[in-house]
Formats: structure tokens, C-alpha cells, sequence
């Protein structure tokens, strides 16, 4: 098993672990995420290891194929000196430095496979955890919802019996009788509160009052010169007219009561301004 193998496989034991005895989602994920950058040190730190066997063994390498190259150079130097015996020493010598390079190249160049295959994991598994930092608000939103969800349903079922509703309905009959209660007692008030005798006393001085307004049209007849002063004509006209106005019929107005009476001067009040409108535009223009 490969040290990523190893690492990935630790990584999803504590994911696991995490997540089974998990109680704050946010804090587990966040623990998830500080335990995959620590694994990752740690894998970079070996790989960190491999770079440096790789670049040992480049450098060995080298060292030998220098020695060879130093060994016939010196194996050339005996020949011209005519030691042929030194010469053959040194090539053998030469050709152990070469053939000790050579397995040292084959090693490194194995060696440098590996440990590229040891970065592109090492890369790999930087950007899943990046990958796993970007879905960790994702998840977090989610398990917000599924929580919210819960919580609503939680509440419906708590309401899913009809005694919170039952509750409402009878405050609200409680509210509406209250306001019947405050609206009869505001009618007993207006109907028995005060003097009612001195009430209809004054219904009927209201409506005396069309007595004296014909007294007062009488007097400015007389003065416009319609009228001879102590006319007695015109003072029955005046008292049959007089039968027939509102204040005739005041007994009736205070057997139907204070409102029938206002609504009945109101009336009498919009009638006599409209009449008055309709003599004055019918009069002709000196």
C-alpha cells in the first residue's frame, strides 16, 4: 500500500468517525478540513524526502561518470608516458566508476518516476481539499435546511390537534362578546342617563320655535310694506299656516322619539333653502 493509499485511508476513518459522532456539523467539518491539511503536511514532508533521495542519487550518479571520465583521462596520461601497465589499472578502474554510475542513473531515473507520481498525488490531494473547503458551506446551508425542516415540522405536528386553534376561536368569541356588552351598555346610557323629563321639555321648545319664526316673518312683511301694520287677515293666514307647519306636527316628532325629530329638521332645513333658490332664480331682473 502507497503512502497516499495509507493517507487516504486515514482520511476516511476520521471522515467517518467524525460524521457518526457528529453533534455541530459546522465545527465536525471544520475538524475535517484541519486533519486533511495536517495529512497533507505530513505527505508533503515525504515527498519533500523523495525530492531530496532523487536529487542524491542524480547527484551520485554524476559523481561516478566524473570519476570514469578522471580515470581514462588518466589511463591516456600512462599511455603517453609509456606505462601501459598504470594504463590498464586505470581503465579498469575507469570502468568500475562507469558501471557503478550507470546503476546509480538507473536508480534515479526510477527513483524520479516515483517520485512524480508522488507529486501529482500530492497535487491531487491539495485540491481535493480545496474542493472540500468550497463543499463545506454547501453542506453547511444544507444542513441548515434539513434542521429549518425539521423545526417546521416539529411545529405542525405540535399544531396538528385543534387545541391551539380551539384556543384562538374562543378568544375571539370572548372579544366579540365584549363589544356586544359595551355597545348595550353605551345604549342603556344614552337612553336612561339624565333628566328625561327635562328631554322632552326641550323637544318641545324646539318645536315651538316655528311660532315664533311666523311672528318674525309678520314683522319683516310688515316692514318690507307688504304688509298693514295689525293686519288681521293677515294674521289668520298666518295662524293657518302656522297649523300646518312643523310645529304642528311637534307632538308626533316626540312620540318617535329625539332622532326621528333631528332627522325631521334636517330635512325641513334642506327643503327651505332649496325653495328659497328656486324664488330667487325665478324673480325677473329690474
Amino acid at each position: 500500500m502507497g503512502i497516499f493509499d495509507r493517507l487516504s485511508t486515514l482520511i476516511k476513518s476520521n471522515l467517518n468517525e467524525l460524521i457518526s459522532s457528529a453533534e455541530n456539523p459546522e465545527k465536525m467539518l471544520n475538524q475535517i478540513i484541519v486533519d486533511m491539511r495536517n495529512q497533507l503536511a505530513k505527505a508533503k514532508q515525504q515527498v519533500a524526502a523523495s525530492i531530496a533521495d532523487e536529487k542524491r542519487l542524480k547527484d551520485q550518479a554524476d559523481a561516478e561518470f566524473k570519476l570514469a571520465d578522471e580515470w581514462e583521462r588518466r589511463a591516456m596520461l600512462a599511455v603517453q608516458e609509456g606505462r601501459d601497465d598504470l594504463a590498464k589499472q586505470a581503465l579498469l578502474r575507469g570502468q568500475e566508476h562507469l558501471e557503478h554510475g550507470q546503476q546509480l542513473a538507473s536508480t534515479w531515473e526510477t527513483h524520479r518516476m516515483e517520485t512524480e507520481k508522488l507529486k501529482q498525488s500530492l497535487r491531487d490531494l491539495n485540491d481535493k481539499i480545496e474542493e472540500a473547503k468550497r463543499k463545506k458551506n454547501l453542506l453547511l446551508a444544507r444542513q441548515r435546511r434539513a434542521e429549518a425542516q425539521a423545526r417546521i415540522s416539529q411545529t405542525m405536528s405540535g399544531l396538528s390537534d385543534n387545541s391551539a386553534f380551539d384556543a384562538f376561536n374562543r378568544m375571539e368569541e370572548k372579544i366579540t362578546a365584549n363589544e356586544r356588552q359595551l355597545q348595550a351598555a353605551q345604549e342603556i346610557d344614552e337612553e336612561f342617563s339624565g333628566d328625561r323629563l327635562a328631554g322632552e321639555f326641550k323637544q318641545l321648545e324646539r318645536a315651538s320655535g316655528g311660532v315664533n319664526a311666523d311672528h318674525q316673518l309678520l314683522q319683516l312683511k310688515q316692514r318690507m310694506g307688504m304688509l298693514a301694520a295689525g293686519a288681521p287677515a293677515a294674521s289668520r293666514q298666518l295662524a293657518a299656516g302656522a297649523a300646518g307647519s312643523p310645529a304642528a306636527g311637534a307632538p308626533a316628532l316626540l312620540a318617535a322619539g329625539p332622532d326621528a325629530a333631528a332627522e325631521q329638521a334636517k330635512t325641513g332645513e334642506a327643503e327651505l333653502i332649496a325653495e328659497i333658490e328656486r324664488l330667487s332664480g325665478s324673480q325677473p331682473r329690474s
